[in-house]
């Protein structure tokens, strides 16, 4: 019996309950959420659907005690992002927040691995490793997961190519001063950057600007229609399955840097990198071999989320 529970009914979270329904990601659903009406509410509108789905997945609403033997708690609870609003100005809101729901989950007896998709992700990952006192490998954020298969996507459309068979990942924060290493880009198996040189058809400054699209795309859309759901829904979806099916996928979820990059990295510090991540959750980074431009921007990007979070007051 896989289970998971989902602490959070919002557009996020519930587009990620919406998608392991239709994927038939686990056995049994608990849906938690300080509105508990909600959160019934909720369950009974999935529950309507079964009928129509390839699952016998039980859903219920429930409170933190359910937690106990669940083998993922996905955490989607939070503050939303306002348009205009930076995902580092929305940290001391969800603070507040984790202190009350990390601890009570800890409590229940749940020992199975947290997933994070609260922005601003990395450093509330970080929090929930804090609060939690559980090992690095054992919590994870969403990191720049849904960024990277934004960056795949663009470069599909871009180079005619099936996104499936682009390999490459954006990396750093979940924010603004994420990036994408291009020297490890490929196309199947050939270097991104040596089909420029081979094709005057494509140029890195469209690839730069790619990158600049992918960068601000959710802020795009939180313009449009306010908030930003079924693609994180999904992304999350992605991981735990990962988890649940003990899959050894690399994913570019936000994890603890610890002895990775060398000293060029805060060993503390939780950030968007390719990891391998299954039923133990993330247990190895993957070092990438970057140019020195690339390593500094990692670098950066390192820094910025460790000083911010080391400003905190728990």
């Amino acid at each position: 019996m896989k289970k998971v529970a989902l602490i959070g009914t919002g557009m996020v979270g519930m587009s990620f309950a919406y998608a392991a329904l239709n994927q038939n990601l686990c056995d049994e659903l608990v849906l938690c959420d300080i509105n508990e009406k909600r959160a019934r509410g909720e369950a009974m509108d999935l529950n309507h659907g079964l009928a129509f789905s390839k699952t016998s997945m039980k859903i219920y609403a429930g409170n933190y005690p359910d937690c106990a033997d669940a083998d993922i708690v996905v955490i989607c609870a939070g503050v939303g992002q306002k348009p205009g609003e930076t995902r580092l100005q929305l940290l001391q809101k969800n603070l507040e927040v984790f202190k009350t729901i990390v601890k009570p989950i800890v409590q229940s007896g749940f020992d199975g691995i947290f997933v994070v998709a609260t922005n601003p992700v990395d450093i509330m990952a970080r929090i929930t490793r804090k609060l939690s006192g559980f090992p690095n490998n054992k919590v994870i954020g969403t990191g720049t997961t849904l960024d990277s298969a934004r960056l795949r996507y663009l470069l599909g459309e871009y180079f005619t190519i099936d996104p499936r068979n682009i390999h490459g990942y954006v990396i750093g924060e979940h924010g603004d001063s994420e990036f994408v290493p291009w020297s490890q880009v490929t196309l199947g198996t050939k270097p991104v950057l040596d089909e420029l040189k081979d094709n005057d058809k494509y140029s890195m400054q469209d690839l730069e600007n790619i990158e600049e699209s992918v960068r601000h795309a959710a802020y795009e859309i939180i313009e449009a229609k306010g908030a930003t759901y079924y693609g994180i829904g999904m992304a999350i979806c992605r991981v735990a399955r990962a988890i649940l099916q003990d899959e050894n996928s690399i994913l570019t979820v936000s994890a603890r840097l610890e002895n990775t990059y060398g000293k060029l990295i805060p060993p503390k510090a939780y950030v968007g990198n390719p990891c391998i991540i299954n039923k133990d959750g993330a247990v190895r980074m993957i070092d990438l071999s970057m140019d020195i431009r690339e390593m500094k921007k990692l670098s950066e990007s390192c820094e910025l989320l460790d000083k911010t979070f080391n400003e905190l007051e728990f």
